[in-house]
């Protein structure tokens, strides 16, 4: 039997003891920061918009909750793989000083033990309350994420986060089969958008780190590329994500509410890149970091608008 979240919060409590009010808070903050929510949030942002595409309106409340809370339990196991890997550089960047397995706050063997039971009940509960393969999609993405990316890709090449950045893309594919119980071209299509745009989001955060991660020998591009050419990368993915943003409207038939959002925004996150390009600078690359955000949250709301509006 997989135990529900109360009850893993009360199996984290009494394996660390006796701990006071103060020290159980701060305990269970640990544990959630190694899911790193802030990330999990924006997976959900494009699930939930993703399954109203795919039901061509709102499917049931409870699918919705189920699939949310299956692909939350997912994500952050996987992110919590990712700390108790990377917890030896997580000690020496700036960015990662104050993660709990850095600071002491959760012991790495608990952190792996939280990692793997958050796992099992992410397959178990999208197994029972969703489908079978939106289970194996979630775990597939974790199995990607922590294997392909953290262990090999990371430390080895500077298209690292291209290539696994795939991972981050696999929740629109458990969004839409979860209303389907199938894939086909338009949630691959949405898979692609993810795909494409996770490069220039983490790129123009990795300018403002680039010295984090020479220090620790992580080829993310930015560190070990002229600030120009970094630049030029960036710029070929955003126009990517753009022209892919806009197909969408066609390939779905989601029609102007969301084809000229998706146009503007693109065409706002060209302008971006190419600033970028004329004037390299940790400014405008944090400028496009939190643009990048701004992106992809307010595309897949208009993909929900879309929906609503034609299908009431």
């Amino acid at each position: 039997m997989v135990p529900g979240r109360d009850g893993l919060i009360s199996l984290v409590v009494l394996a660390h003891g006796a701990a006071g009010r103060t020290g159980i808070r701060s305990l269970i903050g640990g544990y959630l920061a190694l899911t790193k929510p802030r990330i999990v949030e924006l997976l959900l942002v494009t699930t939930v918009p993703t399954m109203l595409v795919a039901a061509r309106g709102i499917p049931p409340v409870g699918l919705i909750v189920a699939t949310l809370v299956g692909g939350s339990l997912a994500a952050g196991g996987a992110n919590a793989i990712n700390m108790y890997v990377d917890r030896d550089i997580d000690a020496v960047m700036h960015r990662t000083r104050r993660r709990p397995l850095v600071t002491g706050a959760v012991s790495p063997s608990a952190a792996l033990a939280f990692a793997v039971a958050l796992e099992m009940l992410a397959f178990a509960e999208l197994w029972l309350a969703v489908n079978l393969l939106s289970a194996f999609l979630a775990i597939g993405a974790t199995a990607f994420y922590v294997f392909v990316y953290t262990l090999w890709l990371k430390r080895t090449s500077s298209q690292n986060i291209v290539i696994g950045g795939a991972a981050g893309a696999v929740p629109v594919l458990v969004g839409w089969s979860a209303v389907t119980d199938h894939l086909g071209a338009t949630p691959w299509l949405l898979f692609g958008v993810i795909f494409l745009w996770t490069p220039p989001h983490f790129w123009a955060l990795a300018v403002r780190y680039r010295e984090d991660y020479a220090d620790v020998g992580v080829p993310m591009l930015p560190a070990v590329t002229p600030a120009a050419r970094t630049a030029r990368h960036i710029l070929v993915y955003t126009v990517a994500v753009s022209l892919a943003g806009v197909g969408v409207a066609f390939l779905a038939g989601l029609g102007p509410v969301y084809l000229v959002p998706a146009a503007v925004l693109g065409a706002v996150f060209v302008a971006h890149g190419v600033a970028l390009v004329r004037r390299p600078s940790p400014g405008l690359a944090m400028r496009m970091f939190h643009y990048s955000i701004t992106y992809l949250a307010v595309l897949f709301t208009a993909m929900a608008v879309a929906v609503l509006v034609a299908h009431p």
